[in-house]
């Protein structure tokens, strides 16, 4: 296990800001200039130091809990290392969660303030003062209106304005931090049952940041573009944490539509992402494939085949061919080049993490030459586990374990770990964490194995395994990520615990679906009832049956239902980080999906 250089959070910023003073540590959209301003180390540094006397002075105390309820911006980062200076605790919230959640979170941690970005997350809190009486402080960051709130840039100059008087208490709650201090509370999202508060020490954080940081080589130089929510664990540790400790800049992304105008803007060197966005990217460029026609086209698929043959070889650790090598230098000259102006020129590697991704996906990006890191952990963990290696990764396994991290696995398949990285518990829930931490290991619900040569596999999650009628037992997510690795479905969910046999509900591309139904003369139809026509069910049919081919008889779907809308945060069946409510979805569709079976 790496030494950690810091035994707190805020001090491992506070040592790196020192180093990189005037290097710009953010980067943000202007919206009022239309262009990008960085805020420099140092400025962050006083701005933290003001805001953590705001807070002190407004009787903060050791153990208070903060919320932050907005999306990705310095003052995010700013809060969350202020509150932790002074001992509190910050508690992010996913802007995306409705009142309702939020309420049930902020009644169970009771906080003693909020810091709140836009006039639609603050309408959300207010409503809180009634029913969650320690909530006695709201900060906006936008000059909202509100009854009851003070502003971000008044919170901050009245921190500055009493910061020379505070300086010895503020230097006092400093250092009663501790490495086993708590430094933050994070709601699971939960894809089924009520969210659990996690409790993560600093010591957990820094343990997770040097270990990973020992793996993944990031650097001062580098450039990180973020877009998936810093209230996500994964984002929060390796898109914030490791990004100070390794003393990268930080680019905020205005939001997820912007992504790929944001990254031609910034050239960002490393992004962190959740598989379904290596999906949609994988779809466009493969759409973008399909356009091409004659000599273009052929130069294609002989620079794609190329770039296979290269991926193997590294990823079996066997050297490239001379002939090999040069044949694929002139194929990322002529056509992968594009491919990366695309996203920005710069981009040395993509991190994925939050569920499976796809070993289809994987192998196509190590081969153009933009390779994705994908990984493997929990909120509970702080979260990393395990992550393939830059240098030689292996698609369909998440990696080697990280340094000072055990893993073992139980009789029944159930992945337990243990080390520096396992969370104190859940908050106000002993017997929960007694059930989930067992004699020091931490049993992570999730089934997998570790090979030969020491990476770990991840199989499903033991919750979601489905067992048929005749016993057997099926990963759906193996299945539901090797449908949906073709560009021409978005999203898949299986289902057939305790049938006889799985079904899929499947939803399809919406271009390709109308593509393919113009050459079938079926255009002006309205969608759904286009999906319903016999010919496109067939052909949706035709690319389950080509992808499952392989599958043991047990595994694969034997039939399936289109679907005109793509499962949604918004329709409740999808979490905050893109995970599949199961339960949820089968609920909604549960005629359609008996309708599939024959009748009992």
């Amino acid at each position: 296990m790496p030494a950690l250089s810091d035994q707190t959070l805020p001090a491992l910023f506070f040592r790196q800001s020192e180093n990189f003073s005037d290097k710009p540590l953010f980067y943000v959209k202007e919206p009022t200039l239309g262009s990008w301003i960085t805020i420099s180390w140092s400025q962050a540094r006083e701005t933290i130091r003001d805001f953590a006397s705001y807070l002190l002075a407004s009787g903060i105390a050791a153990g208070d809990r903060i919320l932050i309820l907005s999306e990705n911006r310095p003052e995010w980062g700013i809060t969350d290392l202020a509150a932790q200076s002074i001992g509190a605790w910050s508690v992010p919230l996913y802007p995306s969660l409705r009142e309702e959640d939020i309420r049930r979170i902020a009644e169970d941690c009771q906080p003693v303030a909020c810091v709140v970005s836009s006039a639609e997350q603050l309408a959300k809190i207010l409503p809180l003062k009634q029913s969650v009486p320690s909530l006695r402080l709201i900060v906006h960051t936008e000059k909202l209106a509100g009854s009851g709130t003070v502003s971000w840039q008044d919170a901050v100059a009245q921190g500055r304005q009493g910061k020379h008087q505070q300086e010895s208490q503020l230097k006092a709650r400093l250092n009663q931090v501790k490495q086993d201090s708590i430094a933050t509370l994070i709601y699971t999202s939960g894809t089924t049952g009520e969210p659990k508060g996690v409790m993560l020490s600093h010591g957990n954080f820094l343990s997770n940041v040097y270990a990973c940081l020992s793996v993944i080589p990031i650097t001062s130089v580098d450039r990180h573009l973020s877009f998936l929510p810093l209230s996500h664990v994964f984002e929060r540790m390796a898109g914030w944490y490791l990004m100070l400790a390794a003393g990268a800049s930080i680019a905020f992304a205005q939001n997820i539509d912007t992504v790929p105008d944001d990254m031609r803007a910034i050239s960002p060197t490393v992004m962190l992402g959740v598989p379904r966005f290596f999906e949609k990217l994988y779809r466009r460029i493969q759409e973008s494939f399909q356009t091409l026609t004659g000599l273009r086209r052929k130069l294609m698929l002989w620079s794609l085949d190329v770039a296979r043959r290269r991926s193997e070889r590294i990823c079996r650790g066997e050297p490239v061919p001379a002939v090999l090598q040069t044949q694929y230098a002139l194929a990322r000259r002529l056509v992968f080049e594009k491919l990366h102006k695309r996203l920005g020129g710069r981009l040395r590697f993509f991190v994925s993490g939050s569920a499976p991704l796809s070993k289809e996906i994987g192998e196509f990006f190590h081969g153009i030459g933009v390779t994705i890191i994908e990984g493997y952990g929990l909120t509970e963990t702080s979260p990393v586990i395990a992550v393939n290696r830059l240098s030689q990764p292996v698609f369909g396994t998440v990696g080697p374990l990280i340094p000072g991290v055990e893993v073992s696995i139980a009789a029944d398949g159930e992945i337990l770990t243990r080390g520096p990285h396992i969370m104190q518990g859940y908050y106000g829930k002993p017997q929960l964490t007694e059930e989930a931490i067992q004699d020091g290991w931490f049993h992570t619900g999730d089934i997998g194995h570790v090979d030969s040569s020491g990476r770990l596999h991840i199989t499903d999650r033991k919750k979601d395994l489905i067992k048929t009628a005749g016993g057997k037992f099926v990963p759906p997510q193996k299945l539901e990520g090797l449908f949906s690795s073709d560009s021409r479905i978005s999203q898949v969910i299986v289902y057939g615990d305790r049938k006889p046999f799985c079904v899929a509900l499947v939803v399809p591309n919406r271009q390709a679906a109308e593509v393919f139904a113009a050459q079938q003369g079926l255009s002006g139809l309205p969608y759904a009832q286009l999906l319903a026509n016999p010919k496109v069910h067939a052909y949706f049919w035709s690319i389950i049956e080509a992808k499952q081919r392989d599958l043991p008889s047990f595994e694969q779907v034997k039939k399936i239902a289109l679907l005109d809308q793509e499962f949604s945060l918004a329709s409740g069946e999808l979490t905050p980080t893109l995970k599949a409510k199961r339960q949820a979805i089968a609920s909604k569709y549960d005629a359609l999906l008996q309708s599939l079976y024959p009748p009992s």
